[in-house]
């Protein structure tokens, strides 16, 4: 396959996490987006890919050299595009809002805390928030809310979500965000509804909760279904991801949404002009 030319035409973009599973995928993305270059690639202290060329284990060399230095890897880059952790990718964020670079965030498992800084950081420069890339999964959350509403007396609202054995959060991001916009839809607040454990608790259902339930096993990418519970009938909204690839197309999609932007904190909806 031949390799685009890296024209003043093409979009300059940094990948945080760049030996991981996610990191791989965003630079094959990268790498056949005729509009995108990549222009770093950013690893933490005393990862073996440090040192080596970024496409190495991909079998191809693409002349950027892993870093550690969160700095020089944005250095030339329009946006950081960072799947990492949360106290990795406030790191990035520090750095970014220093050199005036955008970011596209898929990390997911923030406190309070953090969110407020990422708020405050995009006062100065232009940030994508989203626990979950994949225009898939957003057009999923435009029909559930659509679905909350029509639906809002007699039905029972449970959110499966299940993720590979190494995720560390649950649930995730994404069936957190799904509870979000059904509770808005619904004008419940979101932390008094939401049940994330009933173990302890010996009671019949609360008909305004809206219940989670987390599997972690194998090498799943991640799945998710809403069950909206009623008398004598089930309706389940799902979305299953085979691959980390919709994750990443929808990155690109977000870095060019921001490469027209000077500041402003934006989720998917906003990329995808869903709102």
């Amino acid at each position: 396959m031949s390799e685009p030319s890296a024209t003043t035409q093409t979009l300059p973009l940094a990948i945080a996490g760049a030996a991981g599973r996610m990191g791989h995928m965003l630079i094959e993305a990268v790498r056949a987006a005729a509009d995108c270059t990549l222009s770093g690639a950013l690893e933490c202290a005393g990862n073996p890919a440090v040192g080596s060329d970024a496409g190495a284990a991909l079998g191809w060399a693409s002349g950027v050299t892993v870093t550690d230095d969160a700095a020089a890897a944005i250095a030339g880059a329009r946006a950081l595009i960072d799947f990492t952790r949360p106290e990795a990718t406030m790191a990035h964020l520090a750095a970014c809002e220093a050199a005036g670079v955008a970011m596209v965030i898929g990390t997911t498992g923030f406190d309070e805390a953090q969110r407020a800084q990422i708020a405050q950081a995009a006062q100065r420069i232009p940030i994508v928030l989203a626990p979950n890339m994949s225009v898939g999964v957003n057009v999923t959350l435009r029909l559930l809310d659509m679905a909350a509403r029509a639906l809002s007396e007699g039905y029972d609202i449970e959110i499966i979500e299940a993720h590979h054995r190494h995720k560390l959060d649950a649930p995730s991001g994404t069936a957190i965000k799904m509870g979000e916009v059904i509770a808005e839809a619904l004008g419940r607040d979101f932390k008094q509804c939401a049940v994330f454990d009933r173990h302890a608790v010996r009671a019949e259902r609360d008909a305004q909760n809206i219940g989670f339930s987390a599997i972690r096993g194998g090498d799943i990418v991640g799945d998710h279904t809403v069950m909206f519970a009623g008398t004598g009938e089930r309706i389940e909204i799902s979305h299953k991801s085979g691959s980390r690839a919709g994750y990443a197309q929808g990155s690109l999609r977000a870095a060019r949404f921001l490469a027209q932007r000077t500041s402003g904190l934006f989720d998917m909806l906003d990329v995808l002009g869903l709102k």
